[in-house]
């Protein structure tokens, strides 16, 4: 068969399968989640094995330092993951709940209950933990998975489809419920995009190109989001020591992800202060600033910042700097430039808090916290399938409920409409 009728039948045997899994009971699910969690602590020798594979055709192709953390699946990156599947065996089950009842005047009792979204395919790119975090959430919502991972990744991918199927299997989940594709062709990707009979969302995780390529191409509705261009404001009011810690967590902590701070916005009135405070420590770390020119005036040295480097997602060791008279300032800013991701101000002001939270309206809005937190596991939710910045339906970090939609259920006792 072609790569066509490949993708074709991977979307049926998904359909299938998410039609029996809808109705699986928790435990069953849970026990496939927790024997998941256990055998990649013990095959993680198999694994790291895999994944060097990977990581030696990275290095020979020239691959990014930020992109090869991403890729890299170290022992510590093992044990988060069976944490993060433990951690979603804890929560509840969302399939079967009834999220609300009402009383109707002729006696009609009227609810809404959750119910799987079916068949989702995941695109991703470098991060082979998506295969077990992503599946790990679609199993446990109800709904089977078409994982398509970047060609980067495919032995790491396949590993871990391979032990996921295996203990999800002997735990009577159905067979084709978690699937990963075995090719690293890009016809897989457009074929898979094609398949909007039996697959009934696409979430695409990875860089600006291929989120845009996926939504071009696609005839099923997609989850997105662009970029990550994440801000830190740094109000006149806060406090010096804590803002350095969160600015520098929020930049420098990993930078090759999408929750890192991007744009960080200082208050003019204590712009001299801390910035002098925090240009030597950001130095330290090797991130080069690009700064407006009241900021390059405090710090020598600093590099001019053009209107795209307010635009960009650097995923790298690179921060836009920017003075602003007022919380009003920087709101205007992140709303004009910002990408709908995660903010944050840093402040002890109770009203200026309360006025960001209130106006800026990206998926994310923290108060004193550094954006790194933007996460779903972070967040309680176990894992996350992706961060959303579409609104419709889900919106920031996406967990289990998001992975759920709502019918109607309707108690009667006879009742007929005249």
């Amino acid at each position: 068969m072609g790569i066509k009728e490949d993708m074709k039948e991977m979307a049926t045997r998904a359909r299938t399968a998410s039609r029996k899994l809808a109705h699986l009971d928790s435990g069953s699910k849970n026990r496939a989640l927790q024997a998941t969690a256990r055998a990649l602590l013990a095959e993680a020798e198999r694994i790291r094995a895999e994944n060097e594979k990977d990581l030696a055709a990275a290095r020979s192709a020239g691959i990014s330092g930020a992109m090869l953390d991403r890729l890299t699946l170290s022992d510590q990156a093992i044990k988060a993951m069976a944490d993060g599947l433990n951690e979603i065996v804890a929560l509840p089950d969302p399939v079967g709940e009834v999220t609300k009842m009402w009383l109707r005047p002729n006696g009609l009792r009227v609810g809404r209950m959750r119910i799987p979204l079916g068949v989702i395919g995941i695109i991703y790119e470098s991060r082979p933990n998506v295969t077990i975090d992503a599946a790990a959430l679609c199993l446990k919502s109800g709904n089977a998975v078409i994982l398509r991972g970047g060609s980067e990744a495919i032995n790491s991918n396949r590993v871990l489809g391979e032990i996921m199927t295996e203990c999800a299997r002997a735990e009577n989940v159905p067979d084709y419920a978690v699937q990963v594709v075995p090719t690293t062709d890009r016809a897989a990707v457009d074929a898979l995009l094609e398949q909007e009979e039996y697959i009934d969302v696409i979430i695409p995780r990875g860089g600006e190109e291929l989120i845009r390529k996926v939504v071009e191409k696609s005839r099923i509705p997609v989850l997105k989001h662009y970029k990550g261009v994440c801000h830190v404001f740094v109000d006149a009011d806060a406090n010096p020591k804590k803002a350095r810690e969160i600015c520098l967590n929020a930049k420098a902590q990993r930078p090759g992800v999408c929750n890192a701070m991007e744009t960080m916005l200082v208050h003019a009135a204590i712009a001299q202060d801390f910035l002098a405070l925090i240009a030597p420590a950001f130095a330290k770390l090797g991130v080069e600033l690009r700064g407006c020119p009241a900021s390059r005036e405090i710090v020598p040295g600093m590099k001019a910042a053009t209107e795209e480097d307010w635009y960009a997602e650097y995923l790298d060791k690179i921060l836009a700097v920017r003075v602003v008279e007022n919380v009003d300032e920087a709101i205007a800013h992140i709303q004009k430039y910002g990408s709908d991701h995660t903010e944050a101000v840093v402040t002890e002001n109770y009203s200026v808090a309360g006025k960001f939270i209130r106006e800026v309206n990206s998926s994310s809005v923290m108060v004193n916290a550094s954006t790194r937190f933007s996460d779903g596991f972070q967040y309680g939710l176990g894992a996350e399938i992706g961060i959303s910045t579409t609104r419709l339906h889900a919106y920031g970090p996406m967990g289990l409920e998001e992975l759920t939609t709502t019918k109607f259920i309707v108690y009667g006792d006879g009742q007929i409409r005249e």
